[in-house]
């Protein structure tokens, strides 16, 4: 299998080239250095945090077995400090029993002092990067945070090592996914396409991600099939949600053919559509496309939508073009009968679009995208840490009928498990 994550840029000449840069001081290396360091540094921060919210309120879900003194009590937004920069956290927070007064970890108020991290630190941080030491990179950032190596459990600094990698190469093959979400998250000049499953209980399960220039076919196809090699399975077909791009469409067809179908993102082509008219006319095409793609059944909506491209081929032929264009892969659900059973988590890529803006909120911090690794440091990262706080999709009590209704449309035979391995 290929790996998703590409190699580092760094070598190790280019590693001890910038680590006698950083000891003359240049800037651009330390922001570079600090910014390698935040993602780690944020998980050991929570460790951190969270330690201390135990040994005052207890162990998650103990049930009353911990100290009695003090209850959890949800969390706020803050910020620590690290390297000269906020980083945006969740701070837990615990309330008294008695007094009814909430209070923070003591640690947060530390963390929100600024200090200075060593450059020695940080250059030996990069090198550890660089040559993919995650362990020896993750054991220097309590330093870096200026807390004391007992305040971070040798077992979390192997487990945070561990998360670096873990994204990209843990199997999928436990997981019966029945909808794949895809889209693109913009990190500077590239586009990193992000892939979320959905299984049969509506359970969200993020597959994986590839860097690439656009969205094109050949490195999604690529892409598409290093998530089979990890063990996703598709005899039972699966339907694909993916915006207008056509790289991504071929991807699919090219990958899995006859064994996918595909659902348009309803919102995308109505903006497309309304995006070649002229202001005065958008808002009542889009609305008018707004109810057309609302109504249940298939073929009233096809009406509705073929009434307004003759009202679109008076006004803008263009407009009437990018209609048509995908026209009936943005009516699966509705041509497959459920559209009003699933319509509302599967008409658009909108599930996938809530977790890039998840990642963008995490990320928002970072100024400049130097290279590649930083970039899948921080997006594997990031949706690890999304991925648990995942809502089920709406309507998954639905989603057997889209395992018969891919089956049925597909013309797929239920096959033995003998007959299978027989096979």
């Amino acid at each position: 299998m290929k790996r998703i994550a590409q190699k580092s840029l760094y070598g190790k000449q280019k590693v001890k080239e910038v680590a006698q840069g950083l000891l003359s001081g240049g800037m651009d290396t330390k922001v570079e250095l600090i910014q390698a360091l935040i993602p780690l540094g944020l998980l050991h921060v929570q460790e951190v945090l969270q330690a201390e919210v135990a040994a005052l309120a207890g162990e998650r879900y103990s049930r009353g077995c911990g100290p009695k003194q003090h209850v959890r009590w949800g969390s706020q937004g803050g910020y620590v400090s690290l390297g000269g920069q906020r980083i945006a956290v969740d701070v837990p927070r615990v309330m008294g029993r008695e007094d009814g007064v909430t209070k923070l970890p003591a640690a947060y108020r530390a963390l929100q002092e600024p200090r200075g991290v060593d450059d020695s630190v940080l250059s030996k941080l990069l090198g550890g990067l660089a040559c993919r030491r995650y362990e020896e990179s993750a054991g220097l950032v309590p330093e870096a945070l200026g807390l004391s190596a007992s305040n971070v459990s040798r077992k979390f600094v192997k487990a945070s090592a561990r998360k670096l990698e873990e994204f990209c190469t843990r199997p999928i093959d436990g997981y019966d996914i029945v909808a794949i979400f895809m889209d693109g998250k913009t990190f500077a000049d590239y586009q990193m396409v992000v892939a979320l499953g959905v299984d049969m209980d509506g359970r969200k399960i993020l597959l994986g991600f590839v860097q690439t220039a656009t969205e094109n076919a050949k490195v999604c196809k690529e892409f598409l099939s290093g998530l089979v090699d990890r063990g996703l399975k598709s005899e039972q077909g699966i339907l694909f949600v993916i915006d207008g791009a056509k790289g991504l469409r071929k991807a699919v067809n090219d990958m899995f053919g006859e064994l996918a179908l595909v659902q348009r993102c309803q919102w995308h082509k109505r903006e497309n559509v309304v995006g070649y008219l002229p202001k005065g006319l958008q808002a009542t095409f889009r609305k008018k496309l707004q109810k057309a793609y609302e109504k249940p059944d298939y073929k009233e909506a096809k009406a509705a939508l073929e009434r307004i491209g003759k009202e679109l081929q008076l006004v803008n032929e263009s407009a009437l073009t990018s209609l048509e264009e995908g026209f009936e892969e943005t009516l699966t659900l509705h041509r497959i009968g459920l559209f009003k059973y699933i319509g509302a988590s599967f008409k658009t890529t909108n599930c996938i679009e809530s977790l890039n803006s998840q990642v963008a909120r995490l990320t928002r911090r970072v100024s400049r995208w130097t290279n590649s690794n930083q970039m899948h440091r921080w997006l594997a990262t990031a949706l690890l840490d999304i991925e648990p706080r995942l809502n089920r999709v709406k309507g998954h009590k639905s989603l057997p009928l889209l395992r018969l209704a891919l089956k049925k449309d597909l013309k797929i035979e239920d096959v033995k498990p003998a007959e299978r391995a027989a096979a």
